[in-house]
């Protein structure tokens, strides 16, 4: 009877320590903003880019936010228009709110950036800002940070958002990214994925969001087809539970500017 309470007492206690373990090693959740410059010329994208590129990105590295991307629409992308945008990871929201007080009290920043912040309302660098806040997937807590040989000119980084109908079948569409296993047939394929992330807080909510990358035009298009042939991806589709779950597919073509981390 001893003997068993004994071996009882250690089955469970190692139990327990299996779990913490995997607790403690499971990387929490990370949050993404998305900025979006809207800009009206070519001088304006100039402004943004040296503001980007020799003031917010290096205070950013300051405050201990690696690996800031910067993406531009591909020049064939005409229904994208002048537009940059800046994905930033954060490791909660609280970063997010502290961020501006973190810009507000670096010098080199306020330096580096003074045509930028200190813009006369007459002459602004930037027609709007739009942001979109996401939070990663269950499958994909952490942003990936892809390795290419190819010119950031030639790369393709594809920005896709699925919207949903309601809540709910929104919901069903990031189910069927986790245990639907999309993300692990994307993994699979090479599609070197950045984030998928649920968005919190942006325009076009109920959504989703996600970044494949690939190293030039005619690789994403072979990865692409090899994702349609795929058999395991041909059976997730045709799924009861997994029907008419998304309202929208917006789809964008985005290259890494010169400075961007990625």
């Amino acid at each position: 009877m001893t003997f068993n309470f004994r071996r009882n007492w250690i089955l469970a206690l190692a139990i327990c320590l299996v779990t913490l373990h995997s607790f403690a090693a499971a990387p929490k959740k990370q949050f993404y903003q998305i900025k979006l410059y809207h800009l009206t010329s070519k001088d304006q994208e100039t402004r943004v880019d040296n503001y980007l590129k020799d003031a917010y990105i290096p205070a950013m590295h300051r405050a201990g936010i690696k690996d800031i991307g910067v993406f531009k629409p591909v020049a064939s992308d005409t229904a994208a228009g002048k537009l940059v945008y800046v994905l930033i990871p954060l490791k909660s929201l609280d970063q997010l709110l502290s961020i501006p007080k973190s810009l507000e009290k670096d010098a080199a920043y306020q330096s580096a950036g003074k045509d930028y912040i200190d813009a006369e309302y007459k002459n602004p660098p930037y027609a709007r800002i739009q942001s979109t806040v996401l939070r990663a997937f269950e499958n994909a807590p952490v942003m990936k940070k892809p390795t290419y040989s190819t010119p950031k000119s030639e790369r393709i980084y594809e920005l896709r958002s699925y919207e949903g109908h309601t809540e709910k079948i929104h919901v069903n569409k990031v189910k069927q990214f986790n245990a639907g296993n999309e993300i692990g047939i994307f993994d699979r394929l090479g599609f070197n994925a950045v984030f998928y992330g649920e968005v919190i807080s942006g325009a076009t909510m109920p959504n989703l969001m996600y970044m494949t990358t690939f190293s030039d035009k005619a690789s994403r298009d072979a990865h692409w087809k090899s994702f349609t042939d795929d058999a395991e991806w041909g059976k997730v589709k045709t799924m009861p539970e997994y029907q008419n779950n998304v309202s929208k597919n917006v789809t964008l073509f985005l290259y890494p500017a010169e400075y961007s981390d990625y």
